[in-house]
């Protein structure tokens, strides 16, 4: 076992889509700086989220696709098949591609890379004192500054223990992107965006896929009519949603899995399968990180407390992304990443975002930025101007056969000022960017209404929701 003690200005726990973005810019601003990570270069996200999720996703949709190419006189010989083995081995190829990228990117700008588990020892007025365990022994650390970007872990709920091996029956989102074969059922446990992406991955490759969601609806933050639209398609897969309901247990029958749930009327019932995945949300990981030997507060949830500047209660600690709560999304840890190097080096900077939009990778798939209309009225915002405007009015969605869904437009009934933008739909999360950069510029809707938008594309429909806010659309009867 070596031994040894090495000085940074700044040193990174974490090398997720928060983590690694800090430690660059930290290393373009000429601070000395090191990143750590235990197990992930690139974090969740790269590794065994937003990506390789991504790459499933299309893959099952062209799978779909596929299976329907003679809508538009296509004709294939039989039906599609699935190889899972060559799926796999592509995504992992996709994955491989970015996390080695992150290690170039790093060392490129002069980051220390080490790979080990970090843990807080002390602070004093030589810095923070952190050791990291690697595979060759215990190194030391001092740092003047810390950033803590250790991200987050799915939730796991009593009597359904995660593992995600080849034989298991209760897997996680880390294990549904890894199965070798299609299961003939699966229950998903929670309606939300993992949850609602992942089992329609699997019902287009065939799986019998049962929805449990406690609450009344799915998708629960999102705009409620954009919500419908995904509701109809996975009823016209198969997939079954059980509103109001619980998973109490389950058991393991050998050749099946039964689920045990309460429904609302208090009553139980029993569900049949093959996998169980378990989405219901994700926690921090801010354990064994030695937090409390250095006094980092952390809230009731176990999130690390930190404000507009990302400084924790303890000077020259900050911390970033899904550690910190709010919304869990990678592109808002980048950005917090971003805007910590900054402050660190000197520079004067601050988390300000007026909005951060969110996808849900679903077929179609929703985007959001801003408010909705429930949230709009209940900050104060009395008289709106609602423009929406269908896929299935746009020449550039027919013509690709992809007409679900529509644009809808929030504006401020007296100033115009946009106040939401939300879309389901083929190119979503795409299109969602230019609502993003209303909101954030103070734009009216007339702003979007007058800018000129290509033709035929999925962006007009922003603009025609913006007409029709003010009653002035073209390709479709205003209301």
């Amino acid at each position: 076992m070596r031994m040894s003690e090495q000085r940074f200005d700044a040193v990174v726990i974490g090398a997720g889509p928060g983590g690694y973005p800090a430690a660059i810019r930290l290393g373009q601003l000429k601070v000395k700086t090191c990143v750590i990570e235990r197990e992930y270069m690139g974090g969740v996200c790269l590794n065994v989220g937003c990506i390789p999720s991504k790459a499933v996703i299309h893959a099952a949709k062209t799978f779909e696709k596929m299976g329907h190419a003679g809508d538009i006189g296509i004709n294939i010989a039989s039906a599609p098949t699935l190889d899972m083995t060559k799926l796999q081995t592509w995504k992992s190829g996709v994955v491989n591609k970015l996390t080695s990228g992150v290690r170039t990117l790093l060392k490129g700008n002069g980051v220390t890379i080490i790979d080990g588990s970090a843990k807080l020892e002390k602070s004093g007025p030589d810095g923070h004192r952190i050791t990291v365990q690697t595979k060759t022994g215990t190194e030391t650390i001092i740092a003047k500054n810390v950033v803590l970007a250790t991200g987050s872990r799915p939730i796991e709920i009593p009597g359904f223990k995660v593992d995600n091996g080849p034989t298991s029956r209760v897997i996680d989102s880390t294990g549904a992107l890894a199965l070798g074969e299609v299961p003939k059922r699966m229950i998903v446990i929670g309606g939300g965006y993992i949850g609602l992406e992942l089992g329609m991955v699997y019902a287009k490759f065939g799986t019998k896929v049962t929805v449990v969601e406690a609450t009344p609806r799915l998708l629960g933050s999102m705009d409620k009519d954009c919500v419908a639209v995904v509701e109809r398609k996975l009823k016209k897969m198969g997939v079954e949603l059980m509103y109001d309901t619980k998973a109490k247990s389950w058991e393991d029958k050998g050749d099946r899995a039964v689920l045990t749930v309460e429904l609302k009327d208090g009553t139980l019932a029993t569900v049949d399968t093959d996998k169980i995945l378990l989405s219901i949300g994700r926690r921090p990981n801010s354990e064994n990180l030695g937090l409390d030997n250095v006094g980092v507060a952390l809230d009731k949830r176990g999130f690390v407390v930190a404000d507009d500047h990302l400084r924790t209660n303890v000077a020259g600690i900050y911390a970033l992304g899904d550690l910190i709560g709010g919304m869990m999304l990678a592109h808002k840890a980048t950005k917090e990443g971003e805007i910590v190097a900054e402050i660190i080096a000197g520079h004067k900077a601050a988390f300000d975002a007026r909005t951060i939009p969110a996808v849900v990778f679903t077929d179609p798939e929703i985007a959001s930025t801003g408010l909705t209309e429930d949230e709009a009225k209940a900050k104060g915002h009395t008289e709106l101007k609602i423009g929406k405007f269908p896929f299935a009015a746009l020449g550039r969605a027919l013509s690709v056969n992809d007409t679900d869904g529509f644009v809808k437009i929030i504006a401020d009934g007296k100033t115009g000022e946009v106040l939401g933008m939300h879309i389901v739909g083929n190119g979503a999360g795409d299109l969602i960017s230019e609502g993003a950069i209303a909101i954030e510029m103070g734009a009216v809707v007339d702003d979007l209404r007058l800018t000129i938008h290509p033709h035929p594309s999925l962006s007009e429909g922003i603009m025609e929701a913006a007409a029709a806010a003010m009653g002035e659309a073209i390709h479709i009867i205003n209301r």
